[in-house]
Parts: structure tokens; sequence; C-alpha cells
């Protein structure tokens, strides 16, 4: 079969020209974050250059005087007079503390009833110990012999079952202790009113109405909210008894500080013994700040959403910040 003139071969056909492919766009560039510049502070490093500056002042001459008699010092710090003192310290803080709390609690009680007589005789209680000092209330006590020679207890404006001298009763640390309580009780009193006081009244009118017991609202809601306001003020509280205690000395009772008197009485070395006793005070005040601190913080765990770090904590995250900034230049250099 013969092929049609008009049909041409594919083969003949001439191809059209291929146009070439659109490039792809490329991406951009990143483009460099900003460097974070904290601000200078010119004044916060003079400051801290002067302070720093004047407190190795300070410590080279405390160091460096021979007048403190450091080998006395060392020799001295751990006898058995000092700490048979500081035994005796730590033991008087303590009672003292514990039965100034529990009669501030009750006084504390009595102010805030409805009862006007209770809290009248609240009102007068602290009035009265709060307003003397405590040096005359240790000295009043000490003497009570001379206003009441004999005690008795009986029928009130009746006869009297048995009775006892007061001379023979009271020596000096049941003086002390007495004096010193009821001195904490009265300041105690308060400190437990204003955490009590702190307490929004609307939680403890949710709690009624939930019908939850006395008991259980004063565990549950008011002693942990309150505590959080008590605690700081409780603790100031604590440091300072511990350092009021140097008073009954005038009592010849044989604490921290009347210890290191007897002693210094007998070799004349004042300024080494009683740097000794200001060393003891420093050590347990920071201890007793120590506990303070992470009492607070636990008690205020419902005010917060996050804890504060502890120094600790701190200390540790710099130590981090310190060994990632170091091991970057590292790795830099590996790539």
């Amino acid at each position: 079969m013969a092929a049609s003139p008009d049909v041409i071969p594919a083969a003949a056909v001439p191809a059209a020209p291929s146009t070439p492919a659109a490039p792809r766009p490329q991406p951009p560039a990143p483009v460099p974050e900003p460097r974070i510049v904290p601000r200078r502070r010119p004044g916060r490093l003079l400051a801290a250059a002067v302070a720093l500056l004047v407190l190795a002042m300070v410590l080279n001459s405390v160091v460096r005087n021979r007048a403190f008699q450091w080998d006395v010092v060392g020799r001295y710090f751990t006898s058995a007079a000092v700490l048979d003192g500081l035994l005796l310290t730590l033991w008087l803080t303590a009672a003292v503390m514990v039965l100034g709390f529990l009669l501030g609690t009750l006084l504390a009680v009595m102010r805030l009833s409805g009862n006007p007589v209770l809290r009248t005789l609240g009102w007068a209680y602290i009035w009265i110990f709060r307003s003397t000092p405590i040096l005359v209330q240790l000295l009043f006590w000490f003497n009570i012999g001379a206003l009441y020679p004999t005690l008795g207890f009986g029928i009130p404006f009746g006869p009297e079952f048995v009775t006892f001298r007061t001379v023979n009763l009271l020596g000096a640390t049941a003086t002390a202790v007495i004096g010193l309580t009821l001195h904490e009780a009265a300041y105690a009193a308060e400190v437990v009113r204003g955490g009590i006081l702190s307490v929004d009244h609307g939680q403890l009118e949710a709690a009624q109405a939930l019908g939850l017991s006395r008991y259980r609202v004063l565990r549950r809601i008011v002693v942990p909210q309150a505590m959080r306001s008590i605690v700081p003020t409780a603790g100031n509280m604590l440091i300072g008894t511990l350092k009021g205690t140097s008073i009954v000395s005038v009592l010849a009772v044989q604490d921290l500080l009347y210890s290191v008197q007897l002693v210094y009485n007998r070799t004349y070395e004042v300024i080494p013994l009683l740097t000794v006793a200001t060393l003891w005070y420093l050590v347990v005040t920071s201890v007793l700040s120590t506990g303070q601190y992470h009492l607070e913080r636990y008690y205020a765990r419902g005010a917060s959403r996050e804890l504060p770090p502890t120094p600790l904590q701190r200390l540790r995250g710099r130590l981090r910040t310190l060994t990632a900034a170091d091991a970057a230049p590292a790795l830099g250099g590996h790539r």
C-alpha cells in the first residue's frame, strides 16, 4: 500500500526545542540571633570592690592582731569548762522556748477569747511582763523569799495543807528558768496571736460550711497558714533567747558567759576568753538560722507555686553553668 504524500514520517518531524528548567528558590540565609549583652553597672562593681577591700582590711587586722591571742582561743575553745557552760546555755534556751511558747499559746487563746475576764487577764499579763526589763524580773524572782518566805497549798482563805520555804525552793538555775519563761511567754503570746489573726476568716467559715470539726480546722487550715507568720518571728526570738541567757550570769548560773568569766578571772586572759564565747555564739546562731530557713521554706509551700532554690541548689546551678560554658569552646574546636 502506497503511503500518502501528506503523511510525514515521525522520524522526519523536527523535535521542539527543550526549555531549561526554572531554578529552585533558595531558602533565605539564616539571620544571626542578636547577642544579649547584660547592662553594665559600674556602680555595683565599685561598691563590691570597696566592700571587699574593707572586709580584707578588717580580716587582716583581726588575724594579725596579737592581742587576740589565737593560740589561747584554740586552747580554750573545746575545754571542759566552756563546753559545760555551752550545754547549760543550750538546755536553758530550749527549756525557756518550749515553756514560753506553751504559756504564750495559752495567753494568746485568752486574748482571743470572747470572755472579757480572760481577755483582760491575758492583756494585763502581757502588759506587765513586756514593760519591765528582764534583769529586773530575774532579780525580783531571785529575791522572792523577802516577799514570801513560805508558800503553801490549801483552801483559799482557809487552812494550808502543805507549806515550804521559798529560800530552799528556788535556786539560781530554777530562778533563771522561771524568770526567762515568764518574760518569753509575754512575747510568744503576741507572736501566736498575730499568726492566728493572719489566717483569712473566710477560710474558717468555708471549713465550717463543709462540716469540718474544730480540731481538723485547726490542724489542717489554721496552723499551716499561721506558721508562715509565726516561724520567722519565733526564729528571731529563739536566737534572742540564746543570747539573752547570758544575763543569768548575774545570778551565778554557770552558762557559757559565766564559765568564760570564771576562767579569765583566774588567768586574766580576758580578750581571748571573750572571743571563745563570741565564736560559740556565732556557731550556734548559724545552725539555728539554717534550721529557721528550712522551716520557713517548708511552710511556704502553699504560698507560692514554686519554692525558691536553696543556697546549695543555687551553688550547684552555678557550677553546672560554669561547666557548660567551659565545655562549649572545646566542642566548637572539635567541630
